[in-house]
């Protein structure tokens, strides 16, 4: 991946959770509200790829210890799988980086640490679900190791607008949280 991002950043695209079964206490709530989000995500995704900034899928595996990433991917793509259309949108080019985390924050327990350091990123961009759980904890994460942070608006989604709305409030109090959409974003993050 060859660009540049904006003098004095090296920002990264974090997809968090998005490829999933839904499958779960609260999904089918949470999957209505991802579907709204993916256009978005797909056009900072194009955006990121175009500078040549890394795009890093950090995704639940669901407490499945034998399941890998493109296992995950493949089942949550299937036909008639409840996630099938994000996953299909949101399809992972050969040379994105994905990370397998066993709980909330895309930080505990993973190699996402190490990564960010080898990239010498400084500035994550967050998008995904839960807005309210996982991309909320991520964002503590990364503020505790003093990166710089954006949580697109229309580009989180929680199981209600409502739940949303107050996780993105949240985060820009307390860690000044960039809640811009992702087209504002892309333009000063990227140029």
């Amino acid at each position: 991946m060859k660009g540049s991002a904006a003098a004095g950043s090296s920002p990264a695209l974090i997809i968090l959770d998005m490829i999933s079964l839904f499958d779960f206490e609260g999904g089918a709530a949470l999957l209505r509200q991802a579907r709204c989000i993916v256009p978005g995500i797909v056009r900072l995704k194009r955006r990121f790829r175009a500078a040549g900034r890394p795009v890093i899928y950090v995704n639940d595996n669901f407490m499945d210890w034998r399941r890998d990433f493109r296992q995950l991917l493949a089942i949550s793509a299937r036909a008639g799988a409840p996630g099938a259309d994000i996953a299909t949108a949101l399809w992972p080019e050969h040379d994105d980086y994905y990370i397998l985390k066993p709980k909330h924050s895309g930080f505990l327990c993973t190699a996402l640490p190490i990564l960010l350091q080898s990239l010498a990123v400084d500035h994550l961009v967050l998008c995904g679900v839960a807005a309210d759980s996982c991309v909320l904890v991520t964002a503590q994460d990364a503020h505790m190791r003093d990166l710089r942070l954006s949580v697109p608006a229309d580009c989180v989604a929680a199981q209600s607008r409502q739940r949303t709305g107050r996780a993105l409030g949240l985060m820009a109090t307390t860690m000044h949280v960039d809640r811009r959409r992702s087209g504002l974003v892309a333009k000063s993050l990227l140029g």
